[in-house]
């Protein structure tokens, strides 16, 4: 019986092509848009589980409370001092207490090559605790001071064929390892999907001779704690135990800091680190699961739509089944059977789409992945994903066809046999109903997408306080730059391709340094100001072109300059409560004794540079003259000779003085529209999404529009005897859809405002939602239905009423 439905169901796909195509290819872009975003929606909530250890991995967090407000504040920064109490007094919550240095980029040279690799420094356990894959090597291979293991695929690139243990590298033309283990790719979907090598926290320390100089210290954040906890051992119960750490381990000189602050320490589980990384009064509160929540709707609201369109057009059709339907009955079908056989004929065709579906997930896939970034594989060889495919179809099935089934099914024999099928003047109003909701969706959509471009735009025409056209950055943490600054500065300049050269402690657009303990006058003294620091050499500014807006830049010809002046940004005048700061003084107050480091006077204040998020307030910032600060080389390329030309006699130059170190190089500009990105995506991604729902509602339009214009013929034709025009009868046929557009807009547009105005609420600088865009929105709804109906309208307007009259 079930093959003789699915029989029966082929032979109406068959029988009405063109209603068919329309169901077949909307089910077909809904169910791959689904599927794409369920791939997506799966690769974000399976985040770190490539990690044995997921459940039981987590990240110390330091916090503390401001007495003022009672408002939470910290971070993942770490002190140096923490770790050895961990693992010394608390080993009944912790397996491992890792300490770890940021992910960066390094040199790797062997004796004839060098590569540029991201990486970690790491304490010996990192291994277990990652649950790292090791091709070669053991759990213990970091347990060498000098060992040293890499990711496959870099193990491959730096030594080929070749076994790489036992093999020498150089990192940062510093120190020398020996790489002692080879580890799986760990893939893109980790918190170290990017980690392609991990070294020792010793090698670190001997790259960077001043982390851990005083193993007792608990008062600056530099470093990052990972640990394991132990078997059975909760998250609540560990934060319990040592949230009072601070309070009974730091030291005297720290007593006012922790009596007023209330310094205290928690742990972060691995399941919150990417979906939950943002924190609201010391607890994980948000970040991407808000994106992850946002796509799962907007795939299940376009699989949604194109449900609709079955529904819609299985039911506007009705009258051409109502004879089917009263024989059926009439020779002794039950109910039951007839609704088998509409969701038979709702499963073949939600087969046929979903085929289809796969076939266009395959092919976009690609694309797909360029566009958000991920790196998602269709699993074809996962009983899972099948096991999910058939639920999915099933699902699907239910949701296009129960409603035409039952309907369909409900129709009485004694009526439809006669011809008479009348379902009463509102039978219509649940296909207007859909209509609605499709083109409600649709619009929503675009409202988003615009508002989503609107801040990007917003947000990039912000005003940065420098040029970035023409600017570079280059690393100097190879240890082959020490000590020749000056004369790669002046080799540079006399290149002919290069305007201005700088040094600095930290990139234009990043702030890697921020501290307190400041003093002046007028402040208050139960404010503890909190400071972003960059430390310049005198030409910064002009390698930049910041804009000074009082006082004067730094000069390399004032002495004076080098120990007793700095520089504020705009924010810092504001923070410290000052109209005019040149001339004041800043006082460094060491928070130990109270005794002054240094006192320094304001010689400048510089407008605002956006030097983290353009999102977000500008950080109060301190500048520094320091002629030694060569953390980064910023170069201002001539802007007579372009990049393409400039690039090569500015490696030249730099190859010629420090010959053994890899030039590389960072556009600035680049730099920064990477701020942009995660935003640009969601953007890019919303707005196709958007265009597919309005073209799955435009193909449920069509086969509307048609099947009016279809059950209307007649009356077309007697009122083109009766004199009405091709415009007229456009106009009639054209306007109810018209209408619904219109109310699609008017449901919409609060829904739109509302949404849009909570996700502009997360950030600082921020857009208004403008007015045009609910217009534009509104206009291209009832003009992409007006295109969509009229040919269907002036095709049966233009109709020669003699056919039209003689057609049953």
């Amino acid at each position: 019986m079930i093959l003789n439905h699915i029989k029966v169901g082929w032979r109406m796909l068959l029988r009405t092509k063109g209603y068919s195509a329309i169901n077949v290819g909307g089910l077909a872009i809904g169910m791959a848009v689904a599927t794409l975003i369920g791939l997506w929606v799966h690769d974000e909530l399976s985040f770190n589980r490539y990690h044995s250890n997921y459940n039981s991995i987590v990240q110390l967090w330091h916090g503390e409370t401001n007495p003022d407000t009672q408002e939470i504040s910290g971070g993942l920064a770490m002190q140096f001092a923490p770790a050895g109490v961990l693992k010394d007094d608390y080993q009944h919550y912790f397996r491992h207490v890792v300490r770890s240095w940021w992910t960066g980029d390094y040199t790797l040279a062997t004796a004839d090559k060098k590569f540029r690799r991201k990486g970690k420094f790491m304490e010996p356990a990192a291994i277990g605790v990652l649950s790292l894959r090791m091709q070669k090597g053991s759990n213990a291979s970091l347990s060498d001071p000098k060992g040293f293991i890499l990711s496959a695929s870099t193990a491959a690139a730096i030594f080929g064929p070749e076994d790489p243990i036992g093999k020498t590298l150089r990192i940062d033309n510093n120190i020398d390892v020996h790489v002692t283990g080879v580890y799986d790719d760990i893939p893109a979907n980790s918190t170290f999907g990017d980690v392609q090598f991990i070294g020792t926290f010793a090698q670190i320390q001997q790259l960077k001779p001043w982390i851990g100089k005083d193993p007792s210290d608990w008062e600056n954040t530099y470093l990052q704690l990972y640990a394991q906890l132990q078997p059975n051992v909760t998250v609540e119960s560990v934060n319990a135990g040592v949230k009072d750490v601070y309070l009974k381990y730091l030291p005297d000189d720290l007593r006012a800091y922790r009596d007023k602050y209330a310094p205290f320490l928690q742990v972060v589980p691995m399941s919150t680190w990417h979906l939950y990384s943002e924190f609201e009064n010391g607890k994980p509160a948000g970040g991407r699961i808000v994106f992850v929540w946002l796509f799962g709707i907007i795939g299940a609201f376009v699989l949604l739509l194109a449900c609709i369109n079955f529904t819609n057009l299985s039911t506007a059709r009705s009258e051409k089944r109502a004879r089917e339907v009263g024989v059926r009955k009439t020779v002794g079908s039950m109910r039951g059977q007839l609704v088998a056989q509409f969701l038979s004929e709702s499963f073949v065709v939600t087969v046929l789409a979903f085929v289809i579906g796969l076939t266009l997930v395959t092919f976009s896939k690609d694309l797909f992945n360029t566009v958000s970034g991920k790196k998602i594989a269709l699993p074809f060889d996962n009983p899972v994903f099948w096991g999910i495919g058939l639920v999915f179809l099933v699902v699907t099935t239910l949701l296009a066809g129960i409603y035409p089934a039952f309907y369909l099914s409900s129709f009485r024999p004694a009526k439809v046999v006669k011809g008479a099928v009348n379902a009463g003047r509102f039978a219509s109003w649940p296909r207007k109903v859909l209509v609605v909701v499709q083109f409600a969706v649709s619009t929503t959509l675009i409202i988003g997408t615009l508002v989503v471009y609107q801040q990007v735009q917003y947000a990039r025409n912000r005003p940065v306080g420098y040029d970035r056209q023409g600017l570079i950055s280059i690393d100097l943490s190879d240890q082959e730059y020490k000590g020749k600054q000056h004369v790669l500065r002046n080799e540079l300049l006399a290149s002919g391709v290069v305007r201005a050269v700088s040094f600095s402690s930290s990139p234009v657009t990043a702030i890697w340094s921020s501290t307190g303990g400041y003093d002046w006058k007028g402040r208050d003294p139960n404010f503890d100001a909190e400071f972003a620091v960059c430390q310049v050499t005198p030409e910064f500014g002009k390698t930049l072109g910041w804009k000074v807006v009082e006082g004067r830049d730094f000069s390399a010809d004032l002495a004076t300059d080098t120990i007793d002046a700095v520089i504020l940004n705009q924010a810092a005048v504001k923070y410290m409560g000052w109209q005019h700061a040149v001339g004041e003084t800043l006082v460094d107050i060491n928070a130990e004794d109270g005794a002054v480091r240094w006192s320094k006077t304001i010689i400048g204040v510089v407008e605002d540079m956006v030097m983290e998020s353009p999102y977000e307030p500008v950080s109060p910032t301190i500048f520094y003259f320091k002629s030694q600060s060569a953390a980064l080389m910023n170069i201002r390329i001539d802007p007579a000779v372009s990049a393409v030309d400039a690039l090569p006699r500015i490696e030249r130059v730099v190859k010629s003085i420090v010959p053994a170190a890899l030039f590389t190089y960072k556009f600035v500009d680049d730099e920064y529209a990477a701020k942009f990105s995660q935003e640009e995506r969601v953007g890019t991604l919303a707005g196709i999404f958007a265009v597919l729902a309005i073209f799955i509602s435009c193909l449920g339009l069509f086969g509307l529009a048609s099947y009016v214009a279809e059950r209307r013929t007649k009356e077309i034709g007697i009122r083109k005897v009766m004199g009405a025009s091709v415009t007229t009868l456009w106009r009639m046929l054209s306007m109810d859809f018209v209408v619904l557009a219109i109310i699609s807009c008017l449901v919409a547009m609060p829904v739109a405002w509302h949404f849009t105005k909570m996700w502009l609420a997360k950030f600082e600088y921020r857009t208004e939602i403008s007015w045009w865009v609910f217009v534009i929105t509104c206009l291209l709804a009832v003009v992409v239905t007006l295109l969509t109906v009229s040919y269907q309208s002036i095709r049966a307007a233009k109709m020669n009423p003699v056919n039209s009259l003689r057609m049953d």
